[in-house]
């Protein structure tokens, strides 16, 4: 299995943040009664845990056999999914006027993060 570069994944992924933040933003302006106020910290969140999870599996995939490596993965999207339930549960429990439409936002970002995972990872396969 061949190393992924994280430099090259980092850039990516900031790329892609950027774009997903605009796109947040532009959807606050244009829809802002279905938007939660939220969304720019949804993608803050999501940069973070995303590169952090993929720092942790990339570091040493050189090294690793297939079956290891994706070991590594799915524990990191344990990690990633037990994490992002407790920041869904604590802002739903303490924001209960933005709730659904913070869960929408979430929901969405995190669909499109986890597709950006898969093709990030599946390009340098």
């Amino acid at each position: 299995m061949s190393k992924i570069p994280i430099r090259k994944f980092a850039y990516r992924l900031i790329i892609f943040s950027i774009i997903m933040t605009i796109l947040g933003v532009l959807f606050q302006w244009i829809f802002p009664l279905y938007s939660s106020k939220a969304i720019p910290f949804i993608v803050i969140f999501f940069f973070i845990i995303t590169m952090f999870s993929l720092f942790i599996v990339l570091r040493k995939s050189s090294q690793v056999s297939g079956k290891k490596f994706i070991a590594g993965y799915m524990l990191s999207r344990i990690v990633k999914m037990l994490s992002i339930l407790i920041f869904l549960i604590l802002y739903m429990t303490f924001n209960k006027e933005d709730r659904i439409k913070f869960a929408g936002a979430f929901l969405v970002i995190y669909f499109f993060y986890s597709i950006f995972e898969i093709f990030a990872l599946k390009k340098e396969q």
